[in-house]
């Protein structure tokens, strides 16, 4: 017995209609997206503190200080400000390691090839208005690698791992979902 044409319409209709209905169940209609800012809104402006270095190797902080209040600015609602009296908030924070390992080795001549620099900071933010930690010493990572025969040097990676690292931190502004 061979099925009309009719007879398939009747069942995919109901079929679709049923997919349709799923899909925005699922979709949009329930809150998946939403075109409320990443950041909290009760901030307008972020004091930058100068982080500490707590290792041995000296200027980083420099680095990382300045890619921060450049992604501040960049990516980020807020201006930054350096007078205490006109912020809403405060960023701080310490490096608290700065290491450096061999990735790769030449075994010919017994040379490293590749190495990474691993910079290590606990950051806090502060709103000064309501006195809430933001973010409450918070532990952030970030790496970079580099080599000597492509005219690569430590500082070289340490300024890559400091962009990398500002930018962590800037994840870490954003509001929970």
């Amino acid at each position: 017995m061979a099925s009309s044409p009719h007879t398939t319409r009747t069942h995919v209709a109901p079929t679709f209609a049923m997919l349709l209905l799923a899909t925005a169940l699922t979709g949009c209609g329930t809150g998946g997206y939403s075109n409320q800012s990443l950041y909290p809104t009760e901030v307008r402006s972020v004091r930058l503190e100068m982080f500490d270095n707590r290792s041995f190797r000296r200027g980083v902080e420099y680095e990382l200080s300045d890619a921060l209040a450049k992604r501040i600015e960049v990516d980020t609602p807020y201006k930054i400000v350096s007078d205490k009296d006109r912020s809403d908030s405060v960023i701080s924070g310490q490096l608290v390691a700065i290491s450096e390992a061999t990735l790769t080795i030449d075994r010919d001549v017994a040379q490293p090839l590749e190495r990474e620099v691993v910079l290590t900071a606990v950051v806090t933010w502060k709103n000064l208005n309501t006195g809430k930690l933001m973010i409450n010493n918070k532990t952030v990572t970030a790496a970079a690698s580099y080599s000597e025969f492509q005219n690569q040097d430590f500082t070289y990676a340490s300024a890559l791992a400091a962009n990398k690292l500002a930018r962590r931190i800037i994840e870490l502004m954003e509001s929970n979902w």
